[in-house]
């Protein structure tokens, strides 16, 4: 996305961008405001951002962001660099932006985001494959990948582990708030399930082990979203 408030540095910037392969320019703002609703409208990777705009600085939006793409500043001013480095941009490009320079920022670009991903895969290796449930007075050792899905019982929730079940002393609130495992998701103010086990959705349910498991009217979007349909 590019947000610049000067038409000339837009134009700039998508030629660039149509020009280099891998990049694909979803949006194109004129100010804070429309990159707000552009990064709520698209999976925002990049973000090509202006300092000096009406409205709201390049650095005040960032700033605002709880969760930033990666940024890459393009401004005028020298006088911005150290002030951009500090909230951790990708790069700093100076006005008039050369298709060369700009070709280096998007190299240190995707560097960034291999070390992104490799940390996650590093984070997915150390994260424990098995948790243990409180279940009368004892705790059992469960793995994550054998769950089917989790149903509330008042303050209590059921874990149904392939052909058995385990009344656990935790409700389903808690469970969902302490969650680490990506899979196990919630679907149904009722119901987290392992998204590994979903064999099938047909309407507002999703069938696992032959079994029919309701969906929350407030949690369809993001369980379709999620599964990338």
């Amino acid at each position: 996305m590019i947000v610049d408030d000067e038409p000339i540095a837009r134009d700039i910037l998508s030629q660039h961008i149509q020009t280099t392969e891998g990049l694909q320019l979803v949006k194109t703002c004129m100010h804070a405001v429309e990159a707000y609703e552009g990064l709520h409208e698209f999976q925002i990777d990049l973000v090509f951002l202006d300092i000096q705009m009406p409205l709201l600085t390049g650095i005040d939006f960032l700033k605002s962001l709880a969760h930033p793409p990666l940024v890459v500043f393009t401004t005028a001013y020298t006088n911005y660099a150290l002030e951009g480095y500090e909230y951790n941009v990708a790069d700093y490009l100076l006005k008039p932006i050369t298709y060369e320079r700009f070709l280096q920022a998007v190299q240190k670009v995707k560097s960034r985001m291999v070390q992104s991903k490799t940390k996650e895969k590093e984070e997915v290796i150390q994260q424990p494959h098995y948790m243990f449930i409180k279940s009368n007075g004892k705790l059992i050792k469960v793995d994550y990948q054998d769950i089917l899905y989790l149903r509330a019982d008042g303050d209590f929730t059921w874990f149904k582990i392939q052909q058995k079940e385990i009344f656990a002393s935790v409700s389903l609130k808690d469970f969902e708030e302490n969650n680490t495992y990506p899979s196990l998701v919630r679907i149904h103010r009722s119901f987290m399930v392992n998204l590994a086990r979903i064999d099938a959705v047909k309407g507002n349910m999703v069938e696992i082990n032959k079994e029919d498991i309701p969906i929350g009217s407030i949690y369809r979007t993001a369980l379709l979203k999620t599964m990338g349909m």
